[in-house]
């Protein structure tokens, strides 16, 4: 971040740098580092873009739940609304791949169980490239998958003000696997994982930018004399502090995460999470700048109000616009349920409201019920050691076939994360948990927040039948927790070789699994090999 335009002088420097930190630093060093913050990133992202379009088009097939979302999203711009499949049709993906996508689609709306904004920004890929290019059914996600590259080291560096681990950030999640194979995959969960980290983001944007005003008033009030500052008697209007004004970043915000619901309703997790965060962030700055009733004035009578208001109505309405689609076609799955159910439901609510909550009701029905046994099921507790990771494609080749060379071979997509990442990031929560208890550091806190509000809702649905693979919304979170543990190692006089061993693993690590995660035809064994701890559960 650019240092503010105003020139910070006296008592306004002092509570800045009390209350930012590094990123409270001016002159033309601190300037240096802050661009560095940006152009480190900004190659991470670059080549790792260009690692994940590397044939994005092969498969040429629909891989694992792409059979429901690249045929929904082509099916939303064609029509305005997600189409069942004839019944009794066979093989609906084969006719999709081979262009004769017309037949796969019967004239009667289906009942789908996610929002319409993830199909919407697949759709968006679909619509140039056309549905025949399978590169159109994935190219969204890359670009999600690549920008989101670069918003990991921006949120590094709002939470440390340093470029080098900011660039880390960037560095790991450019190898990071997980992330690597969602960004090649026409599926739901890293968009909702786009706009719950860029939410994320604007929420740290927010909080330097409010503490920059907050200092800025709060030295007026004091004239800007340090020598007046933390007296017993306050001057006028430190009772509750000033007001922070509208807080665009919180509107953003709010907007982001409203659209991480939009995807998929586990975004209101993160909604709820990050705003209580939010929140307490200003109770703790009031707090820290002398304010009286830092907590009255944190939650009910400056920042809660405001807050509420801003960052849930601009969720809210981010949310039903990516119903819009929805509201304008009348053919939609339950559009009409309130003119042929009239008197019946949410009476209060004007019809198309009535009918998208009696739709609402039943997608919840369909989530808190959904039982199966599946292959691939897993259990949350086994995710940040990704133990199960999700086949997404598989195929067995025999000697000749597709240049398999032994008498038997593997061609795979699995959803496998780095280990040398989730391993290290699995022991970093822990190392966080015990930095914020014993430090009350927020930047381990607001880490823990992310990864608990993608993780911890899925302790309590443990019978239904849920997979690895959503362990992507917080995997920005777990390479953020390695970060601020390499800060802490980087400060050791051992450190910069321990990190520079570390990263060389991350990258070897990278190299051994990308058979797996690029559809590669390798022998059997190869691919047992990089797979055994898959067999542990």
């Amino acid at each position: 971040m650019r240092p503010s335009p105003h020139a910070a002088t006296g008592l306004e420097q002092r509570l800045q740098v009390d209350l930012l930190g590094p990123l409270a630093a001016t002159g033309a060093r601190a300037r240096r580092i802050a661009r560095w913050a940006w152009i480190g990133p900004l190659l991470c992202m670059l080549v790792g873009g260009g690692l994940r379009v590397w044939h994005l088009d092969q498969p040429h097939q629909l891989v694992f739940d792409e059979t429901y979302y690249v045929k929904h999203a082509w099916s939303v711009a064609q029509w305005g609304y997600e189409r069942n499949k004839p019944e009794g049709m066979e093989e609906p993906d084969e006719h999709f791949t081979t262009g004769n996508w017309e037949t796969v689609y019967a004239d009667e709306a289906d009942f789908v169980v996610h929002p319409p904004v993830g199909k919407l920004v697949i759709a968006a890929g679909e619509i140039p490239f056309g549905i025949e290019s399978s590169f159109g059914w994935r190219v969204s996600v890359w670009v999600l998958g690549t920008l989101s590259i670069l918003v990991v080291g921006r949120v590094g560096w709002q939470l440390t003000g340093s470029a080098t681990l900011a660039t880390l950030a960037s560095f790991l999640t450019m190898l990071e696997g997980h992330h690597f194979v969602h960004s090649r995959t026409g599926l739901l969960d890293i968009v909702l994982m786009f706009f719950v980290l860029v939410g994320f983001w604007m929420l740290l944007l927010d909080r330097t930018a409010s503490r920059r005003l907050l200092a800025r008033k709060v030295a007026a009030l004091h004239g800007d004399d340090p020598s007046r500052w933390g007296r017993v008697t306050a001057p006028a209007g430190m009772a509750l502090g000033p007001w922070l004004g509208l807080r665009p970043y919180r509107w953003a915000a709010g907007l982001s995460l409203g659209l991480a619901a939009g995807v998929k309703w586990s975004g209101l997790y993160a909604l709820a999470a990050f705003g209580l965060m939010t929140v307490l962030w200003d109770v703790m700055a009031r707090r820290r700048v002398g304010v009286l009733r830092p907590w009255a004035a944190g939650l009910l009578l400056r920042d809660g109000p405001s807050a509420f208001l801003v960052y849930c109505g601009s969720a809210l309405a981010a949310y039903l616009a990516g119903w819009a689609v929805w509201f304008r076609t009348p053919d939609a799955y339950m559009r009409q349920w309130a003119v042929e159910n009239p008197g019946e439901g949410v009476t209060w609510l004007p019809a198309p409201l009535r009918s998208l909550w009696e739709y609402h009701v039943k997608m919840y029905d369909f989530h808190v019920g959904l039982v199966s046994d599946h292959t691939y099921r897993s259990s949350p507790w086994s995710w940040p050691l990704q133990l199960r990771p999700t086949s997404f494609f598989y195929e067995t080749k025999t000697l000749g076939q597709d240049g398999c060379a032994v008498e038997k071979c593997s061609k795979a997509i699995s959803s496998v994360g780095s280990i040398s990442i989730w391993w290290v990031a699995t022991l970093g929560l822990f190392v966080l948990a015990f930095w914020w208890l014993t430090q009350r550091d927020w930047r381990a806190g607001a880490v823990l927040v992310g990864f608990l509000s993608g993780w911890l809702p899925w302790l309590s649905v443990q019978h239904r039948t849920i997979y690895q693979f959503y362990s992507i919304a917080f995997e920005p979170f777990m390479v953020l927790a390695v970060v601020l543990v390499l800060g802490l190692v980087l400060r050791q006089r051992w450190g910069v070789p321990a990190v520079a061993g570390y990263l060389t693993l991350v990258v070897l690590n990278f190299w051994w699994f990308w058979p797996v995660w690029t559809a590669q035809v390798i022998p059997y064994d190869a691919w047992r090999a990089r797979m055994w701890f898959d067999s542990w559960i």
